[in-house]
This record gives C-alpha cells, sequence and structure tokens, in this order.
C-alpha cells in the first residue's frame, strides 16, 4: 500500500517539536510495511502556501501512484480535496481546529472525504458526524517509559530540594498556564516547597527527562481533544493533575495518583496537593499501553484498507 501524507504540521529543524505526533504515526506506519510520502505544506510560515499546496498536492498525484491520500488537520484535508485521483481518510485533531469558523470547515469538509478520525467521543460530539473513527494519535512507549527521578533529575539539571511540577504545552492562551501558576502560588503560600516548572519548545526526546524529574504533571487548558502529554505521563507513570477536557477522563479512568480538577486555582491547588501527597509513581503505562504507536498504526491501516474495500466496486465496474 503507498500513501501520501498532506499535514501541515511536521517537525523541522527550526521546530523539532512542530507536530512530532504526525512524524511518529508515519514513521509507526513505515514499520508496518505502508510505503508512505510526507508532502509538509507550511502554512505557519505564510497562510499563502495552502493555496500554493492545492497545486503541490494535483502534482505529486500526477506523478506518483498512491493507494490514497492520508492529511492532518483540516487545510491539509481541504487541500487534497481539490484531487479526485486518489481517496482521502482526514485526520481532524482536535480543540484547535472545532473553535470558530475553522470548526465549520471541519464540519463541512467531513461529508466529502472517504473516511475520517476524531480525538475523543467530545470531540465526535461536537463535530456531529456519526461516521467518525474514533483514534487518538499513538504513544511511543520506548521513549516515554519510567526512569529513576534521581538521575532524571541530574540529567536535565533540577535539584532535589523541592517538589516539582511539570507544565508542559506551548503558553498559547488556551492552554492557561496563568491558572497554573496561580495555582502554583496558593501552594507555596501554605508553605509547600514546590515549584512549577514550564517545559515548552523542547526536543520531543527530551521531555520524558523532565516527567521522569518531575513529582507530577498539570494540565489546565480550556479544551483539549487527546492531549498527547497526558498519555506520555502516563507511560511514564506519572502523578497527573488535569481539568476534564477531550479524553482526559477516559485516558487517566481509576489510575490512582490521577486527579481530575476543576479550571480554578483554588481545586488545582487542592488536586496538586492530593497528587504530591500520593507520593509515589502511579501504574498509568498499563492502562495506556493499547495507545502505542503499534496499536493505533493498525487501527489506521485498518481505515485505509476498509476504505480502498469500499472504493474497489465502483474502480473494478469502471474499467
Amino acid at each position: 500500500m503507498r500513501v501520501l501524507v498532506v499535514t501541515n504540521m511536521y517537525p523541522t529543524e527550526a521546530m523539532p517539536a512542530f507536530g512530532v505526533f504526525v512524524y511518529e504515526q508515519v514513521e509507526s506506519l513505515r514499520r508496518k510495511g505502508i510505503d508512505v510520502d510526507v508532502l509538509f505544506v507550511n502554512g505557519k510560515s505564510d497562510a499563502w502556501n495552502y493555496v500554493r499546496g492545492i497545486g503541490q498536492v494535483r502534482r505529486q498525484v500526477r506523478q506518483q501512484r498512491y493507494d490514497l491520500i492520508h492529511a492532518h488537520y483540516v487545510f491539509s484535508g481541504i487541500m487534497a480535496r481539490f484531487q479526485r485521483r486518489c481517496p482521502l481518510v482526514v485526520s481532524f485533531h482536535g480543540a484547535g481546529e472545532m473553535a470558530s469558523w475553522v470548526g465549520w470547515l471541519c464540519r463541512g469538509l467531513a461529508p466529502l472525504v472517504d473516511a475520517f478520525t476524531v480525538t475523543s467521543a467530545e470531540h465526535a460530539a461536537q463535530l456531529g458526524n456519526p461516521r467518525a473513527h474514533i483514534v487518538p494519535c499513538g504513544i511511543n512507549t520506548e521513549l516515554f517509559r519510567p526512569l529513576p527521578m534521581a538521575e532524571a533529575r541530574a540529567q536535565v539539571g533540577l535539584g532535589s530540594d523541592k517538589r516539582l511540577v511539570l507544565f508542559a504545552a506551548d503558553l498559547r492562551p488556551e492552554k492557561r498556564v496563568d491558572i497554573a501558576r496561580a495555582a502554583i502560588a496558593l501552594l507555596q503560600a501554605q508553605g509547600v516547597p514546590v515549584e512549577l516548572i514550564i517545559l515548552t519548545g523542547r526536543p520531543h526526546e527530551e521531555v520524558p527527562l523532565y516527567m521522569n524529574a518531575c513529582d507530577a504533571l498539570l494540565l489546565t487548558s480550556d479544551c483539549e481533544g487527546s492531549p498527547q502529554v497526558i498519555k506520555e505521563a502516563m507511560a511514564c507513570n506519572m502523578p497527573i493533575v488535569s481539568v476534564k477536557v477531550g479524553d482526559v477522563a477516559e485516558v487517566i479512568g481509576g489510575t490512582e495518583g490521577c486527579f481530575l480538577c476543576q479550571q480554578t486555582p483554588e481545586d488545582v491547588a487542592a488536586k496538586l496537593a492530593q497528587a504530591l501527597a500520593f507520593g509515589r509513581r502511579t501504574e498509568g503505562r498499563a492502562a495506556v499501553m493499547p495507545l502505542s504507536l503499534e496499536r493505533i498504526a493498525d487501527r489506521i491501516i485498518g481505515i485505509y484498507q476498509e476504505v480502498l474495500r469500499a472504493r474497489r466496486p465502483a474502480h473494478e465496474a469502471a474499467s
């Protein structure tokens, strides 16, 4: 099977963490024997690249033979829909796409493609189309694994005299780092020796070191789809405090040492106090193994096969 992946997020030398989850999915598909080419259209550097990308996709499918196209994010899906040679699978990636007018584009595109994936049941409800396949991005369970805390702290240069809470995210407004900072300030005012570690823009391979160096992970976002950071923290057996967004409640489930909180500094601080008092690592890794890259790749390939089976009778009839 030969697949063209079209994406507007993909790691570059200047942005090594940009769309790393798309890169990881591509590599997992290749390990499964799928022949994958990647067309990266960088709309972040110039929005006109999306218009140019329509022609790039059409040229690519004229010059090469593909069984199907897999587009990540709505703008990539729109570019890919301007060609009709190949069936089209689109992966919508959650909260950011469903906000404002972009959500209308997602709802308009979904009926026009052969299959599409969403990140969670909440995301499927937002999209409002019963054809949605719920397939979150997988996690690299070889990279994200438990390590001794003292060893991890030494590698990243963090001291051992405080409890460390990790906030790992781009500092966009919807991530609500203000709530995280306010919650930590409340704990510090209560005499808790705690520090907030804000990790942003670092290479992906450094993230598990920080996860193993810190005592708990905190997520305070306004909205999410299926946040990778939660699944990765679970794979490292981290205690977690998170607001109830996307599929977080389902992912952490009944894992002891993981807590859902309200989106207020007071409740975040209260749940962080519980997570820090837990005093040990969790059993989260076992709970998220079904979301490994390999398992998710199998599910993606199943969707590809379903699409190709559905298209085959029409193709054979035409021939």
